[in-house]
């Protein structure tokens, strides 16, 4: 019975869900229907009173005849013939159906010239009539099929356990019959039926594949696959379960480490050079952790490391920052970086949200990096999200972009450009480095994020200009070309177009020196201002570079139509690009539609004697990266 019971229910289910779709389908198309037949009504009722515009009879005549015609060839709910405010006629309809009532909206009709107003809503009582007894006969029909349906899946599935019952039975007799199983040792003859001992085997395979399988899911949701290092999720696992409910933690210390060279080390070196630097700064803070035992370390995300110290007082924290900040600068030191990660410090307590606690950290994050390279910067002022200061960080990156525009404090550094053949004429990329008011260094990518968050970027675009026309005139370097970066912000700005253009023509000696690197992204953003920024650049006797070619999906007649003198690969397509044969061709393809073009082909972020001999075999026009040269300083 209670089988049973489970088989009208589900068949109820599926039958009630077919009767909501037929419900709302039919209310849909009828609601449509309804409309596009009131709309369509207004037409015949201006075509009709057409007819009376000539007509020497009084509006009351008129109206009474236009009456008598409408009603009589359609069915109205109600119509009004009105007069201005005047009713000349009015009719409603004794029997509406409450659909009718719901679905029908009134409308009104200007006849022109007559001067009169026809408001009506039709009526369907016929087609709402039909639409409900239709209603009915799908209900009953329905459940019918319930206890029908019911009754044959009941009667069938007995007959198919009953077969399945007979066959078990016969199957026991057979080994009763063999005397398979006997009194003293059932269990071990009961394993000793191959079917039954292989089908066993078989399912202890899968319960051991899907356990591996569990595991190997519970560690790439929990764990880093680069560093090892637990991730985000079981941060904030660790944050709620170990500090917020009941726990031995009652107070502490949250840091966040950022890495703050991992975007420039991926451009300039590739991303196994970046894995790598990851990987060390995640050594770096575990050997640090080592004196503090029950500190617990996690990788929030690509830069970012966050570590927290339970039960530590925040004067202890520093003092761990501080041990960072000496372990990071060996590492610079070492391997010649502007710097290798800044930290922010925050105390927390049980009543502390977790995500106002890592926006405290974050601003602190900010503070240090505006400081000397791989500082550290406590953030103790804990209603900096809620009163005027919220944007603490933002207000510091503002101080520290104005100094530097204000007083200049920028050193440019020039990277080569190595041609490949004798003929190909190349040039040195000048790279920008900011310093704070002590002169350290600032994260470069940093700098220039903010830059373009606080809407500097065009002033620092104009400074880096203007300082390297002033250092290469003034050190008589006109004997070699130099490129500089341009953001796209930059050249969609009308104002520093029109400056760039006066500023080049008055430097008519050096203008030919200067190539614009200006990415290919950015070019997209629009293409006419694109094509008069490379108009305006050639017009002068200045070179254009579109870098980063290949991240956008620019088509080759793009380039035909902005005529750049070089495109430079991205990265990705030059890295390891001796050992990656797609890479390979699709490089050799550009190469040769480029050159139909007249555009040389530039690789950057070159590392290998192997990588140069493949990019040199692929006739590449010029190589730029550590292995072919350094920054200097300009």
């Amino acid at each position: 019975m209670y089988k049973y019971s489970k088989l009208f229910i589900k068949n109820a289910l599926f039958a009630l869900t077919f009767i909501i779709a037929f419900v709302v389908i039919a209310f849909s198309l009828l609601t449509l229907y309804i409309d596009k037949q009131t709309q369509a009504h207004k037409k015949t009722i201006q075509t009709i009173s057409q007819q009376f515009v000539s007509n020497e009879q009084s509006i009351e005549e008129i109206a009474a005849k236009l009456a008598t015609i409408l009603t009589a060839s359609t069915d109205y709910q109600t119509l009004i013939i009105k007069n201005n405010a005047t009713v000349l006629f009015s009719f409603q309809s004794k029997q509406i159906p409450p659909l009718n009532i719901v679905l029908t909206k009134r409308k009104t009709v200007s006849t022109g010239k007559l001067n009169l107003q026809v408001q009506y809503k039709l009526g369907f009582t016929g087609i709402i009539d039909f639409l409900i007894q239709l209603f009915i006969g799908v209900m009953v029909l329905a459940i019918i099929f319930v206890f029908i349906s019911a009754q044959l899946n009941y009667k069938l599935q007995s007959i198919i356990f009953g077969i399945i019952s007979k066959q078990i039975s016969n199957e026991l007799a057979k080994i009763n019959d063999a005397d398979f199983i006997t009194q003293e040792n059932d269990n071990e003859q009961l394993f000793e039926i191959p079917a039954l001992k292989k089908g066993i085997t078989e399912i202890r395979a899968m319960m051991t594949e899907q356990f591996k399988n569990t595991t190997n899911l519970e560690i790439e949701a929990h764990v880093d696959s680069l560093t090892g290092i637990e991730n985000r999720n079981r941060f904030v696992q660790f944050y709620e379960k170990q500090i917020v409910q009941e726990s031995p933690v009652k107070f502490g210390v949250l840091l966040i480490t950022r890495c703050s060279e991992l975007q420039t080390i991926n451009q300039v070196h590739g991303y196994n050079s970046g894995d790598n630097y990851i990987i060390k700064v995640a050594d770096i803070i575990k050997s640090a952790l080592v004196t503090r035992p029950a500190g617990k370390l996690f990788r929030l995300n690509s830069s970012d490391f966050a570590t927290i110290l339970p039960n530590e007082q925040l004067k202890s924290a520093e003092q761990y920052a501080s041990e960072l900040t000496l372990k990071f600068n060996d590492y610079q030191q070492i391997n010649e970086l502007d710097s290798v990660a800044f930290t922010g410090l925050v105390y927390f307590d049980k009543s502390k949200p977790l995500g106002e606690l890592l926006a405290l950290a974050d601003t602190g994050v900010s503070v240090a990096q505006t400081q000397k390279p791989n500082s550290w910067y406590s953030q103790t002022n804990i209603n900096i999200l809620t009163d005027n200061s919220a944007n603490f960080g933002s207000q510091n990156w503002r101080q520290e972009i104005d100094g530097v525009l204000e007083f200049g404090r920028i050193n440019l550094l020039v990277q080569p450009i190595q041609p490949s053949g004798r003929n190909t004429r190349v040039y040195g990329e000048i790279l920008a480095r900011f310093l704070n008011a002590n002169n350290d260094m600032l994260p470069t990518a940093t700098f220039i994020a903010m830059a373009e968050k606080l809407d500097k970027i065009i002033q620092i675009d104009r400074l880096i200009i203007e300082t390297a026309i002033k250092v290469i005139t003034s050190k008589n370097m006109l004997d070699s070309s130099y490129g500089i970066n341009l953001s796209a912000r930059s050249i969609n700005d009308e104002h520093f177009m029109i400056w760039l253009e006066r500023k080049l023509l008055r430097e008519p000696g050096i203008a030919p020196r200067l190539v614009f690197e200006i990415s290919e992204l950015g070019l997209q953003q629009n293409i006419k201002t694109a094509k008069r920024l490379v108009d305006m650049l050639h017009r002068v006797g200045s070179r254009v570079t579109v870098e980063r070619f290949g991240v956008g999906l620019t088509s080759f007649k793009f380039f035909r139509d902005l005529t750049p003198d070089f495109i430079k690969m991205d990265s990705s397509y030059t890295r390891d690009i001796d050992d990656d044969k797609n890479n390979q061709y699709f490089l050799r393809l550009m190469v040769d539609l480029a050159h139909r073009l007249g555009i040389n082909v530039l690789a950057e972020s070159v590392e290998s004697q192997e990588e140069k001999h493949t990019l040199e075999k692929l006739f590449i026009d010029g190589c730029q990266g550590y292995y072919v040269g350094k920054p200097t300083p300009l």
